[in-house]
């Protein structure tokens, strides 16, 4: 009775390993058993025979021997092609570990509030830089609650948001904590004082943030508990906008502190309020199971940044003052 090991049946595949397929492959890729053997520093009688044990484990001859010569049949053309895919998918991971192992071209997705991108993130980015030059960051404005949604699904490896609470999937700490601050044109007779209570607004045109802002609620809040009426010329979702326009002299504004040290200067002066609102950013971390490996050295890059910046806030330290 035959060997049931002797031939594959047509309904099994044959138990062919990686190296038979990288010696078929390099007979292919090189035209001859000399050159192969001497490509995979083996020997032409040892090539032959694990050529010939493929041949017979495949059931069917993948060369004609013509005149001392390999001729690939139609089998070994067709096989080449399958092999060929695989090994492009090989490649690709063997690019993808020396990448991961140089992080040259692994981006690390960072997502942010777009007053973030402008104000708080090219500080932890140049500390990034210093201490890994080879980091590649890809940086996305998003507005709540697209930010926490896309944080959720782990769309970006971490993120800054002005939340007090982490979406589903999301670990999240206090990066700053602080107050927001007023804003107001170089010349404006604010400026003579360097704290502000919210009386000194009284009948002052006031630039706001958007309606459904929480800040410009908290703010509206605050003026109304004391009374205080201002004159409500301007409205935009954007704090940048709100010190541009302040610098042009259209009104007076409160803003997030970190915008307004950054626009700081050339016409805009900044000065803290006797009420404080508090402004906090978190930092929010996507529980993936394996984590961007530079993605530890942006938090401290975001940390150090972060706690200069409070440090430039605190009460100790005097704001940037108007620089014509």
């Amino acid at each position: 009775m035959p060997s049931s090991q002797a031939r594959p049946t047509v309904d099994s595949a044959p138990a062919l390993t990686h190296r038979q397929l990288g010696l078929f492959r390099s007979v292919m890729l090189h035209g001859n058993l000399s050159r192969a053997a001497a490509a995979g520093h083996s020997s032409q009688p040892t090539l032959s025979r694990e050529l010939a044990r493929l041949e017979q484990l495949l059931g069917y001859a993948l060369f004609d021997r013509v005149r001392g010569r390999l001729r690939p049949t139609a089998r070994a053309l067709a096989l080449m092609q399958e092999v060929e895919r695989s090994y492009i998918g090989l490649e690709q991971i063997a690019q993808r570990a020396r990448e991961l192992r140089t992080l040259s071209s692994t981006r690390l997705r960072l997502a942010c509030l777009p007053a973030l991108a402008h104000a708080l993130v090219p500080h932890a980015l140049l500390n990034l830089a210093h201490s890994t030059p080879q980091a590649l960051v890809s940086v996305q404005p998003l507005e709540s609650p697209w930010l926490e949604q896309a944080l959720s699904e782990q769309r970006f490896d971490l993120g800054l948001s002005e939340a007090s609470t982490a979406p589903p999937g999301v670990a999240w700490q206090t990066l700053l904590q602080a107050d927001e601050v007023a804003v107001l044109p170089g010349s404006h007779h604010l400026c003579r004082k360097q704290v502000l209570d919210a009386a000194d607004f009284e009948g002052e045109h006031f630039i706001s943030l958007a309606l459904s802002d929480p800040y410009r609620q908290a703010i509206d809040q605050l003026f109304a508990a004391q009374g205080v009426q201002r004159v409500q010329c301007l409205e935009t979702e954007s704090a940048v906008a709100i010190c541009a326009m302040v610098r042009q002299g259209l009104g007076v504004a409160i803003v997030n502190p970190l915008t307004a040290l950054e626009c700081a200067g050339n016409g805009m002066e900044v000065r803290r309020l006797s009420v404080g609102i508090p402004f906090r950013i978190s930092l929010m971390l996507p529980d993936m199971p394996a984590p961007h490996p530079l993605r530890h050295a942006l938090v401290e890059a975001l940390l150090a940044a972060s706690r200069s910046l409070e440090g430039a806030l605190s009460p100790a330290n005097q704001l940037p003052v108007c620089r014509s």
